[in-house]
């Protein structure tokens, strides 16, 4: 009897689990704005070029730092230094 115990507690134990697990929302990625890396029009997950693509905006933005974000993650540097 008390195997059947154990049992019903572990298939309680895993209900729980199951629900609470469905239940979490997906993750926020670090880098995106919110709602930016969603949708299936994003689906390498590459973020937007510029301060309104980030999560937290910079506290300054110039030419260069836009240019040098653009340009990210290619291997050439941007062309106005």
């Amino acid at each position: 009897m008390s195997l059947l115990k154990i049992i019903a507690a572990g298939a309680a134990g895993y209900g729980l689990y199951r629900y609470a697990k469905h239940q979490q929302a997906e993750p926020e990625h670090a880098a995106f704005a919110p709602g930016e890396a969603r949708g299936s029009s994003n689906f390498a997950e590459v973020r937007n070029a510029g301060p309104e693509g980030m999560r937290s905006d910079p506290p300054t933005w110039d030419r260069v730092d836009q240019s040098s974000d653009e340009s990210f993650p290619a291997s050439d540097p941007p062309a106005n230094y």
